[in-house]
């Protein structure tokens, strides 16, 4: 009798799910655009995409499980994404350096296209985004950039430049760490060390900070009153039943507001403007839509948002999850996504395993 030989075949190990999902998205993107080429870097943004988007989706559908009013009946999971429109962003988003891992870079938010029947997937700069795409795209980039709010105690003047003053200038001193008062305004301030003569400051009163507030911003980051809401066993509906007061976080959000404008007024290069750019541009003028922003600014990154895109109005600011405006009048109409003519998906099972089992095959 022959003994059995020996299988000396090893059994491949399976890719990690994060790696095969960025490799779906260079194949997806590349099938529509041609070969690419990504850094490892840019591959290792790219599961970093996976991680937080994949998050978001589960946070997303929790919810839409739970709300027992007008539920969503599309569940919020990987096999009902629009993953052409993921890839080509995705790729974008990565190849210019945003990471979703990092703190303040991007902002993940998942919601119902009406169109399609399925769900895109809004990636929304943060503040640090938006420093970040200003480095890369800028025509005279600062050497340092100085972001400050002023209180009633702290000490501050502008110096303009003038036949006395050679370039512009301040003084800023806290004058009592532990007592500065009320918010007064901010200022930014451009520095270019080779040439002073190039440096900008810009101050904000408190009015100007206020008026680049979203009209729907969160309480959770500004403060202010909260609705309280429950539902009326009766008629099945939820109704208002009070008030409640919420602290927020104003100062850290005027900050931000001021941050922003300091890096949205470093002008875009024309000839660094590549795809990866018209991408971006392209999404934030696709989302600047009253209903998500509203949504956006209310939820805060937890809710699922359901829009019709034919519905997008020309002039509605884009606001992001911490219930800011990441793009101050660009001036641009929208652009209007493509109506395919899909059918609206049918809704898949679900399971209780996870949202892996009715993804897209990665």
């Amino acid at each position: 009798m022959t003994e059995p030989k020996e299988n000396t075949q090893l059994a491949k190990k399976e890719e990690p799910i994060n790696v095969r999902f960025m490799n779906m998205v260079v194949s997806q993107f590349g099938s529509s655009v041609g070969e690419i080429a990504l850094t490892n870097f840019q591959k290792r943004l790219a599961q970093n995409y996976f991680m937080a988007i994949d998050a978001a989706l589960r946070i997303a559908e929790e919810k839409r499980k739970k709300k027992t009013f007008k539920q969503e009946q599309v569940p919020i999971i990987w096999a009902n994404v629009n993953m052409d429109e993921l890839a080509r962003n995705i790729v974008s988003y990565a190849r210019i350096g945003l990471d979703p891992a990092q703190k303040n870079h991007i902002a993940v938010i998942p919601f119902k296209n009406n169109t399609t029947g399925k769900y895109d997937i809004a990636l929304l700069e943060e503040y640090r985004g938006i420093e970040l795409k200003s480095k890369k795209y800028g025509l005279d980039v600062p050497d340092h950039v100085v972001v400050e709010l002023v209180c009633e105690n702290d000490h501050f003047k502008s110096f303009k430049k003038d036949r006395n003053n050679q370039y512009e200038s301040y003084e800023f001193e806290i004058l009592d760490d532990f007592n500065r008062g009320k918010i007064k305004g901010g200022f930014y301030y451009h520095i270019y060390n080779d040439n002073p003569e190039k440096n900008k400051l810009v101050v904000f009163t408190l009015k100007d900070i206020e008026k680049r507030r979203p009209e729907h911003a969160s309480v959770e980051f500004w403060g202010g009153e909260k609705d309280l809401w429950e539902k009326d066993e009766k008629t099945g509906k939820n109704k208002k039943v009070g008030t409640v007061q919420v602290e927020g976080w104003y100062e850290r959000m005027c900050w931000k507001t001021i941050y922003r404008a300091a890096y949205n007024d470093i002008t875009i290069d024309s000839q660094k403007i590549d795809d990866d750019y018209l991408r971006l541009k392209h999404m934030e003028e696709t989302l600047a839509d009253a209903q998500i922003a509203q949504e956006i600014a209310k939820n805060a990154n937890t809710e699922i948002i359901d829009i019709t895109p034919e519905e997008l109005p020309n002039d509605a600011p884009v606001i992001n999850a911490d219930g800011e405006q990441p793009v101050e009048g660009t001036g641009q109409p929208i652009q209007q996504p493509e109506n395919t003519g899909t059918k609206p998906v049918e809704p898949a099972a679900n399971t209780s395993n996870g949202l892996f089992e009715q993804g897209p095959g990665f």
